[in-house]
């Protein structure tokens, strides 16, 4: 998938677990493992915010987009 979720990245930075930021957003220690290993297919806003707002960082700090190799291809031709 090109989008990828950096929620890992940000945790580490920001010295927390992933216990206390899903406690802290609301959301089960699961989901947020669905988030973390980029197995989502979508994210609400409102989730997001939550994300951002407990981890003091902006959305393109969470959100990656990063091209496939077919997509790549395609924009080469």
């Amino acid at each position: 998938m090109p989008i990828i979720v950096n929620v890992d990245v940000m945790l580490a930075k920001r010295k927390m677990s992933s216990t206390e930021l899903a406690e802290k957003i609301g959301i089960t220690t699961a989901n947020l493992s669905i988030l973390k290993t980029n197995k989502a297919k979508a994210i609400r806003f409102s989730t997001l915010e939550e994300i951002c707002r407990a981890l003091n960082c902006q959305p393109g700090d969470i959100l990656e987009y990063v091209p496939s190799e077919e997509k790549i291809a395609e924009i080469d031709e």
